[in-house]
């Protein structure tokens, strides 16, 4: 019999395997976890733990399997499968989060965390009745979860004879005790109010929501203006032309069964501000037979990072160094690297979109490290950005959006930089209106098919019916049909948003 001291007891395991996993050292948490389960195999949380840091080390196929273990061994378990569930969405599989969901919520029907992860994943799947069911059962459960009533808000046109303005106007005359839950349901408001037409109401509800969160935020928007004009500085000139033979090839982090010829994915960067219609053209392009969509992936930031670290031997460099030393790593191991981490999500296939908006500070540097590579760039009317993503409470990232002149500042920034990728690689980028997009739906697809050597499909003109899960804002907009109605949405503001026009044509915008 082991001794209590035993290292190699299970608790033991599992409480140093915690500690690995919250100093994100991953290949260290496997080893003590690969123990643990010589030992005793069929441990469900410690197979989950393994399933994560498969996940976080890109090792994908091995980390379903290892999470498919443990969903075997979970069957009574309740929070071990609402666990399961949000690993599967983590990992962009929507549906066996679903099905785990489900089943942790039949073990625990009255839990209201596990109904809210439901009603998270039916959102992602367009499943938008049973989201909004599901997050009303969260708010008759739990009334102080400020976030359900803001999601529910979003999942469908409110209209007069159906919607929760007196509701939630009743919580704000309660008051509230921290400055997110006021957030939470003053941007609720604005969403209902809009949809209503009262659009005095609100704008009101939208400032004092985007007032809290701006106020809770260290951010200085002077450094992104900076960092836009280090790139300009580190890439004055596009890339030298380079032959095919230099393309670099894909090779998957775990072996895919494949024809004799490999098959090469060509990358499509979809790239912009948010809130732009990168989420309209990513369904658009993943409605091709030949096109999957990962979504929005960090890669080539995270490749190029740690590209750029290698290379000179530094854990961590100030972010002008970092920019300045990014011209000179190099690129075709960049490409490789940011393939890997791709194709490790996506799998095998021909052509993936990668829609992360952000990817426009580096059109540059893809073009260097991934030639054969399709950029898109997606712009929109400046003041009806600027509205759009100032009325977008965005979960993570984008910490200009809540205060018009920072807007402004950001947008003028961006410009600039796109302008320059522009000038510097003529004809390497497909620059796409979002109103031209709207207004003329079957050419603009047409022509975005044939910039990315593609060939015509029907599909990509009903791209509302296109079943595949996303997770972005607009998660509900891209069940629709388009629509021109949010065009010129940000005209019933226009005196609201003096101060952004200010700014932008202060900045030498043209609006």
């Amino acid at each position: 019999m082991s001794r209590p001291s035993d290292p190699f007891q299970p608790e033991q395991l599992q409480r140093e395997v915690m500690r690995l996993v919250q100093a994100r050292d991953w290949p260290n948490a496997l080893i003590q976890i690969d123990r643990a389960l010589k030992s005793r195999p069929d441990m469900p949380r410690m197979l989950l733990n393994k399933a994560q840091c498969l996940l976080a080390m890109g090792r994908r196929a091995e980390a379903r399997e290892s999470a498919n273990a443990a969903l075997s061994l979970a069957s009574r378990d309740a929070v071990l499968l609402d666990a399961l569930g949000s690993f599967y969405s983590f990992a962009g599989d929507q549906r066996d989060a679903l099905q785990a969901f489900e089943r942790a919520v039949a073990l625990a029907p009255d839990n209201a965390h596990f109904i809210f992860n439901r009603a998270t994943v039916q959102r992602f799947l367009g499943n938008l009745s049973a989201a909004e069911a599901d997050y009303d059962k969260v708010i008759a459960l739990r009334p102080m979860d400020f976030e359900a009533y803001k999601n529910r808000s979003d999942l469908r046109t409110q209209t007069l004879e159906r919607n929760h303005v007196a509701e939630l106007g009743g919580m704000v005359a309660k008051g509230f005790a921290d400055w997110r839950s006021a957030m939470q349901i003053h941007y609720a408001l604005a969403k209902e109010y809009e949809d209503l037409g009262e659009y005095a109401k609100s704008f009101a509800h939208l400032q004092q929501g985007a007032v809290k969160r701006r106020a809770n935020l260290n951010y200085d928007v002077t450094a992104d203006v900076g960092t836009v004009d280090w790139i300009i500085e580190a890439f004055p000139r596009g890339p030298k032309p380079q032959p095919a033979a230099t393309i670099p090839a894909a090779v998957a982090t775990q072996p895919v069964p494949q024809p004799a010829a490999a098959i090469q994915p060509v990358p499509i960067f979809i790239v912009g501000l948010p809130r732009s219609g990168t989420t309209l053209v990513d369904r658009i392009l993943s409605s091709h037979s030949k096109v999957k969509s990962a979504g929005e992936l960090n890669d080539f930031a995270l490749a190029l990072v740690a590209a750029v670290r290698r290379n000179n031997n530094m854990a961590q460099l100030p972010r002008r160094e970092l920019v300045a030393r990014s011209a000179h790593i190099d690129f075709a191991a960049l490409g490789r690297e940011y393939l890997e981490r791709a194709c490790a999500t996506v799998g095998a296939c021909e052509y993936f979109t990668d829609k992360m908006p952000l990817n426009y500070l580096y059109c540059g540097l893809i073009r260097r490290a991934l030639p054969h590579a399709k950029i898109i760039h997606l712009t929109r009317h400046p003041m009806a950005s600027g509205y759009a993503m100032y009325k977008t409470l965005f979960k993570d990232g984008y910490p200009f959006s809540y205060d018009l002149r920072e807007i402004a500042q950001y947008y003028a920034a961006y410009r600039r930089l796109m302008d320059h990728w522009t000038a510097t690689m003529p004809g390497a980028i497909h620059t796409l209106s979002y109103e031209g997009l709207v207004a003329d739906q079957l050419a603009e697809s047409r022509q975005l098919l044939e910039f990315c050597g593609l060939e015509w499909e029907d599909a990509c003109a009903d791209f509302h019916r296109n079943a595949a899960a996303t997770t972005t804002a607009s998660a509900s907009q891209v069940r629709q049909p388009i629509y021109d109605s949010s065009v010129a949405q940000w005209r019933h503001y226009a005196t609201q948003l003096a101060p952004l026009s200010e700014a932008l044509t202060s900045a030498g915008i043209n609006l």
